[in-house]
């Protein structure tokens, strides 16, 4: 939770279900998610419920909506722990495990921002810890309640996904046991019974107060046409989440390619072969889908944690092994080496995009230090403490942020566009924004919103408000407002500029740029050329 209010929302993705959530406050409901002004159904209900209590606690802001994927972000590393300690009766091997999880990139950044995925895959875990507790110490009718309990708050969170993806994993694992049977039973029956009146009410209540509204946005638009259709079409390759699962694990993106070559030379330990079903049945799930994101393997992360935890621990103490940690931990030291020279690179390339220095300078130095004092430890064989001290990289990272989140804000939020204009200009009717601000304009200044962008595609779940492919019809709604302001991206603004240089009914002026967007002018003069 360290500095979790200090940036403002970013966009497109916090401003949305914060702006979701304030809208719910303003519409005084609990039931149904609203977004400019319409209900909308991307996700289910419980993150919103989360940023309301949230909300109520602290007051609306930045801290607010972060604290519950923060909050769960520490559960999760507590529950990647007990794993551990189940799983390996090994306090050293799941305290690694522990760390490697709190300190990899991706479960980082989503700790800090306001996503249904931390939440989502937290909820994941604790199902399939609680089975393997179950099914490891005999505790089966506690297990499988407390398995059902947790998938059905994962439903919840995101999706009919929560309760399909530890289910298959546990199968895999269980046709493997040779025990398939072991659900059928009567705990699984009360512990459905339970997974029915955490989940079921609210998408019954739903679908009888929105009828095929909700089906057709909730169960084809957000989980079918995702399939089907890529709504990020440079994500859909085949080596995407390949890639994702390895890089987005940094600083330990080495050792976890070691650890997955390494799991299967051993899947026949128990363990091991829980751990690649769980891993397997995420990869599955999503990588024959079109739409991909980095996030929605985030479930399998834990997993990935434990089973690089159980490989830098094994080839530490086999000294026939240890050729193979001290490869991967040069690598480390390489990359971390690499580091500070980009650093040194950027400040004096880009001097006008860093107003720190000092602060990189600093950041950077201890990037070195951090690397001899790895490759110092792998010289003298001692890997796990070499480990501990790649486990430093993430919080220098933050407190690095701490010094230079002022300069990247403008690049990743409409606050300071929103705010300036809000202060400088009296704003009435519509404000135009390119598509990537539109919610964050909607969020910090309370306005109707209307999205131009020329020869683009509406939103992938379209919104309730104007969109404008064509500069015709964008004109044509100026018309009806002496004055439109328009937060905009470059090229835009650029756009708006020869329109109105080729329509002398319209004058343009470029008020400011803050970070990437555009605050832009269009006066309508009341006189139309054709």
């Amino acid at each position: 939770m360290f500095g979790n209010g200090y940036m403002a929302l970013t966009n497109p993705d916090e401003v949305f279900y914060t702006q979701t959530a304030r809208e719910m406050v303003q519409q005084n409901t609990w039931i149904t998610p609203y977004l400019f002004g319409a209900a909308q159904f991307e996700k289910p209900i419980l993150t919103y419920w989360l940023l309301r209590i949230g909300f109520i606690i602290f007051g609306v802001g930045p801290f607010a909506a972060r604290f519950f994927p923060a909050l769960f972000g520490m559960i999760g590393v507590v529950g990647v722990y007990l794993f551990g300690i189940l799983a390996f009766k090994d306090e050293k091997k799941s305290f690694l495990a522990a760390i490697i999880m709190c300190t990899s990139g991706l479960y980082v950044g989503l700790s800090r921002t306001v996503f249904t995925d931390m939440i989502f895959s937290v909820f994941i875990l604790l199902s399939l810890l609680a089975f393997f507790w179950g099914y490891l110490n005999q505790k089966k009718n506690a297990g499988t309640v407390l398995f059902y309990i947790f998938a059905g708050l994962a439903v919840l969170t995101k999706g009919p996904l929560g309760l399909a993806i530890p289910l298959l994993a546990i199968l895999i694992f269980l046709f493997r046991e040779k025990n398939a049977k072991y659900l059928f039973c009567k705990a699984s029956f009360w512990g459905f019974i339970a997974f029915a009146l955490i989940c079921l009410p609210w998408y019954i209540v739903t679908i009888k107060k929105y009828g095929m509204l909700f089906i057709n946005e909730f169960f084809y638009n957000d989980h079918i046409r995702r399939l089907l259709e890529a709504e990020h079409k440079s994500n859909d390759t085949w080596f995407f989440y390949p890639a994702t699962m390895i890089g987005c694990m940094f600083p330990w993106a080495f050792y976890v390619l070691g650890a997955l070559i390494y799991l299967f030379r051993c899947l026949k330990e128990r363990v091991n072969f829980f751990l690649f079903s769980w891993i397997l049945t995420v990869f599955l799930t999503f990588q024959f889908a079109h739409s991909k994101l980095t996030s929605y393997i985030f479930p399998m992360f834990p997993a990935l944690a434990l089973v690089t935890a159980d490989f830098i621990h094994r080839f530490t103490l086999n000294t026939e092994k240890r050729r193979a940690i001290f490869t991967i931990t040069l690598g480390a030291v390489f990359v971390f080496a690499v580091i500070p020279a980009g650093l040194f690179w950027g400040v004096s390339n880009y001097p006008d995009y860093v107003h720190n220095r000092i602060a990189v300078y600093i950041f950077a130095c201890f990037l070195i230090i951090l690397a001899f004092s790895i490759l110092f430890s792998a010289l003298r064989r001692q890997f796990l403490r070499a480990a501990c001290i790649t486990a430093l990289f993430m919080p220098l990272v933050l407190g690095f942020t701490r010094f230079i989140y002022k300069d990247t804000e403008p690049y990743m939020s409409s606050y300071a566009v929103c705010k300036y204009l809000e202060e400088n200009y009296p704003v009435e009717g519509v404000v135009f924004a390119s598509k990537f601000f539109a919610r964050g304009v909607r969020l910090y200044t309370d306005r109707e919103v209307a999205v131009a962008d020329f020869g683009g595609k509406n939103f992938f779940s379209p919104a309730p408000i104007p969109f404008f492919s064509r500069p015709e019809d964008a004109m044509k709604f100026m018309r009806r407002q002496p004055v439109t302001y328009c937060v905009v991206k470059e090229g835009m603004a650029e756009r708006f500029q020869r329109i109105a240089e080729e329509k002398a009914e319209f004058k343009y002026s470029l008020l400011k740029v803050i970070g990437n967007a555009y605050l832009v002018k269009m006066e309508f003069n009341g006189k139309i050329n054709s």
